[in-house]
């Protein structure tokens, strides 16, 4: 976020409290007459009340640790119960904002776990309040789309055994959507099905109740 700020890529910046790393409290203390009038901080019931979300068409941005095909979202646990982290302010605005984005690389350990998977361990945030679905490989828009639609636009994550290598190549033009009647093919495509790839990859949809992943990504500042 001090990046963005000191880019001018965010003219300020408005929450309730945020944590950064060694190096950006340093970056923070030594630069404080510069932060000072760009970063705001306001009380929870005023920076998460929904009928300002609202009001002001927030575009929200979540991160998350996985997804479905269905675009349910799972933003807190690993494999269902290690906690990672809390769902802070994300359903305020998910549910609110006039856009709800979520994020995550599409795989985590070296490859061999996907972002986009056949069920959600864990529901933070349900298939209605997840709007477009982002990682690494592209974005899948769910925005309209019945579950089968979803399930084809977002992934073959659901395949058996789940183990199998997700298998579908999308040829839709960037800027358009993917129809919910293309068939799937055999070369080899990302976990997330997107509209606009530039090149296909292959990943392993493995997702065991017993394994507890650990995560390859560090909270941004």
């Amino acid at each position: 976020m001090l990046n963005l700020i000191r880019n001018g890529v965010i003219k300020m910046a408005s929450a309730t409290s945020f944590s950064l790393s060694a190096a950006g409290v340093k970056e923070f203390n030594d630069n404080i007459d510069f932060y000072r009038s760009r970063i705001l901080l306001r009380p929870q019931e005023i920076s998460n009340h929904p009928e300002l979300i609202r009001r002001l068409g927030v575009i929200a941005m979540n991160g998350m640790i996985e997804a479905d095909i269905y675009g349910n979202v799972n933003s807190t646990h690993f494999a269902g119960s290690k906690v990672m982290n809390g769902i802070g302010g994300s359903g305020d605005f998910a549910r609110n904002g006039s856009l709800s984005v979520f994020m995550s690389p599409s795989t985590a350990k070296s490859g061999s776990i996907s972002g986009i998977v056949p069920m959600v361990s864990h529901v933070d945030h349900t298939e209605h309040d997840a709007m477009i679905i982002v990682t690494d490989q592209g974005l899948a828009d769910l925005r309209g789309l019945a579950p089968k639609q979803r399930a084809q636009l977002s992934s073959t994550a659901a395949r058996t055994p789940t183990t199998a290598p997700c298998s579908r190549t999308t040829t839709t033009a960037p800027g358009e959507r993917a129809s919910a009647s293309t068939p799937p093919t055999s070369s080899p495509s990302p976990s997330l099905g997107t509209t606009g790839l530039s090149k296909p990859a292959t990943c392993t949809c493995n997702r065991a109740a017993s394994q507890t992943p650990q995560s390859d990504n560090a909270a941004p500042e």
